[in-house]
């Protein structure tokens, strides 16, 4: 792939997406699938192979994902670009919401917005864990092991890392 215009297009893309996600980026995650799927730059099983390599490692995973996503699209200068298109505006904007946020911290709007934002934010989450779960079962016994998983999940107090390592070695075993 390695095209500048392509590279450009999806970080414009993705200042426009981090400017405007609510709950952190995975609640804009299926827009920026459906951007890339529809110009062949990553295939679904890419996109979610990115998705699960980027949720292994501490640290700031989406802004890792759409690094491998820059990458597969624009070599190095395209996965640097798109780390910072991921995570720049959002740093500039959160800096200026917070000093506006402490500055008039005791009116009532903060805590009426909050309010409405909670649950817009906790939707649009879902559907982005929705769209990943779609990408990546890829037929029954994934979707098995997907539900198994959320059933685990919320059944027990049973760390998400045992169950995201027991879901890889299930891959790496080709039990899926």
């Amino acid at each position: 792939m390695k095209s500048p215009s392509a590279s450009v297009a999806l970080a414009a893309h993705l200042v426009l997406l981090s400017s405007i996600s609510f709950g952190g980026f995975p609640s804009v995650l299926p827009d920026v699938r459906n951007l890339v799927m529809a110009n062949g730059w990553v295939t679904d099983r890419e996109f979610a192979d990115f998705f699960a390599i980027s949720q292994v490692v501490p640290g700031p995973n989406m802004i890792l994902m759409m690094s491998f996503v820059g990458l597969k699209v624009g070599g190095i200068p395209g996965a640097i670009v798109n780390a910072f298109a991921t995570f720049g505006p959002p740093c500039l904007m959160y800096y200026t919401a917070h000093r506006l946020w402490d500055r008039f911290r005791d009116l009532p709007w903060p805590q009426i917005l909050r309010r409405g934002l909670t649950p817009l934010t906790i939707g649009l989450v879902i559907a982005g864990g929705y769209v990943m779960a779609r990408a990546a079962d890829t037929g029954w016994p994934s979707v098995v092991v997907t539900a198994g998983a959320v059933g685990l999940m919320l059944a027990t107090r049973l760390s998400p890392l045992w169950i995201l390592i027991a879901g890889g070695a299930a891959g790496g075993l080709g039990l899926l």
